[in-house]
Order: structure tokens, then C-alpha cells, then sequence
């Protein structure tokens, strides 16, 4: 939609430099989360498949991530039920390289959610996936954290 393209523009202080859909929006209209394609126009790898891109939730998620949050939540959540969110992540990533081409001779994204490996990163893409109905115990953890 060219609205969201403008939008999302507006909001990055720059034109969106890969392909999104919109896949979570608020009672307005406007995106929440994005799902990206995994490769930039220029063929550049995107780890990073869900973007929160509402900016109140931003703020929100950024203070929970200031105080503390990215360990409170990694101490919180089961690790296997981490390593599965990652896994799931990852291997739809991995569907969307191959969906493009399966032969792919260039570098692909990787990692998990927010394109780390284990542990948790950041809280914004692990509320991104949640939030785009994604299995992620530290997406459901930063809900219940925000007010």
C-alpha cells in the first residue's frame, strides 16, 4: 500500500530499503508490525523477518528494554521454548529465501528472532513475532510487562 510505504517512511526517517507487508494493524489503520522479505532490494541479507513499527509500542518496549528487560526476560522465559521460537523464526525466513530461490548463491540471513542465534536480543522483535502470532515465550513475557 503506498500509504504504509509513506507511513513507515515518515516513522524510519528514511524510504524502507527491502519489500514489507503489513501483518498486524491497530484500530486505525496504521501497521504495527511488518514483515519483511529476507533480502534487501540491494540483496542484502534482512535477519530481522518482524518489525514493531508502532511507535507508541516502541517507546513502551525501548523503557522495558532500558530497565532491564532483555535479561529480566531471558531469566524468565524456558530456554527450549526459546531455542523453538528461534528455530520457528528462522525456518520461516528460511522458507521466504527459498520460496525466492532454493539455490541461492549468495550470503541468506540467519539466526533467530532478530537474527540472534540463542538468548534474547531484542524485545522489540521478539514482541514483533508474538504479536504477529508467532510461538515466542519472551513476546508473551513483554506483553505482560507493558501497561
Amino acid at each position: 500500500m503506498p500509504d504504509d510505504v509513506a507511513l513507515l517512511t515518515e516513522r524510519l526517517g528514511r524510504a524502507p530499503e527491502g519489500d514489507f507487508e503489513v501483518v498486524v494493524r491497530n484500530a486505525a489503520g496504521d501497521p504495527v508490525v511488518i514483515r519483511n522479505a529476507p533480502f534487501l532490494r540491494d540483496g542484502t541479507p534482512m535477519p530481522t523477518r518482524y518489525w514493531l513499527c508502532d511507535p507508541a509500542l516502541r517507546q513502551a518496549v525501548s523503557r522495558l528494554e532500558s530497565a532491564g528487560g532483555v535479561r529480566a526476560a531471558e531469566a524468565a522465559v524456558d530456554p527450549a521454548a526459546l531455542a523453538a521460537a528461534h528455530a520457528a523464526y528462522a525456518a520461516e525466513r528460511d522458507a521466504a529465501v527459498d520460496a525466492i530461490d532454493p539455490a541461492w548463491p549468495g550470503p541468506r540471513p540467519s539466526g533467530g528472532v532478530g537474527g540472534t542465534r540463542q538468548g534474547v536480543k531484542c524485545l522489540h522483535a521478539h514482541y514483533a513475532f508474538h504479536l504477529a502470532g508467532g510461538t515466542d515465550p519472551v513476546g508473551r513475557w513483554v506483553e505482560e510487562q507493558l501497561p
